[in-house]
């Protein structure tokens, strides 16, 4: 298990929960705007810490905390990541798994076993530029988008409080491409576009955030597909 940060309490990443955030290390996806650069290309080079320090500190916290929010880099990668979960829920959490979907078969083993209450899983793109955006179309990576597509219908389908989100960056993502998103994931109970932010460490430059309005004609675009109205908003604009 390798765990490479813990944000002891955040009000941000469990929707309505008072949570703790822990981070995994590697990412199987290179997408070129994301801002966790040392955690996906160099996952070993910081601290970290122990399962058992971990657990040890979200017991002391039970009475402050409610949730726990999974995230990465890519929590699927890891073996271990069931039993992990297991042992959180197991103090009496909720847990949130995030996810890029790439590891259907480690998020369909998690939902039949009932170990999580919330899945936030990324939509890079549409499918025709899902690979690229997701730094994947380069030689020598293999990249199968029936993957995606299995994660997708599996949680349209689950029984369980998720999301669908899409940071969205000007240079990667138009209005048709998110029409073309929306045709694919109608049905969702929620969708959320964020807004791209530069921090100054992602993995490719030369990327721009969109402009307020562009974001806003995409979530009206969106709204007008049958199985979406309501159910795609904004994040991270004011």
């Amino acid at each position: 298990m390798l765990i490479v940060g813990l944000n002891k309490t955040t009000l941000l990443d469990y929707p309505g929960r008072v949570a703790a955030t822990v981070f995994m290390g590697g990412c199987n996806f290179r997408c070129p705007f994301c801002y966790n650069r040392e955690l996906v290309l160099e996952p070993t080079a910081g601290a970290s810490y122990s399962e058992e320090e971990v657990l040890a500190f979200l017991k002391k916290r039970k009475n402050i905390l409610k949730g726990v929010c999974i995230t990465g880099g890519e929590p699927t990668l890891q073996a271990d990541l069931p039993d992990f979960v297991r042992k959180i829920r197991q103090l009496g959490y909720l847990v949130k798994l995030d996810t890029n979907g790439y590891k259907p078969e480690i998020l369909k083993k998690l939902l039949d076993e009932k170990c999580l209450d919330y899945v936030a899983m990324d939509i890079k793109n549409c499918p025709e530029k899902y690979a690229a955006t997701a730094g994947m179309d380069k030689e020598g990576n293999r990249f199968d988008l029936g993957k995606i597509r299995e994660s997708v219908s599996m949680l349209i389908d689950a029984n369980i409080d998720s999301e669908f989100r899409t940071t969205v960056v000007k240079e990667l993502h138009t209005v048709e491409d998110m029409v073309k998103i929306g045709e694919w994931i109608k049905g969702c109970s929620k969708y959320y576009l964020q807004r791209f932010t530069d921090s100054g460490s992602t993995i490719g430059k030369g990327y721009h955030e969109p402009d307020v309005e562009t974001m806003k004609e995409m979530v009206r675009a969106i709204e007008c597909i049958q199985g979406m109205e309501g159910r795609t908003f904004l994040r991270g604009v004011d």
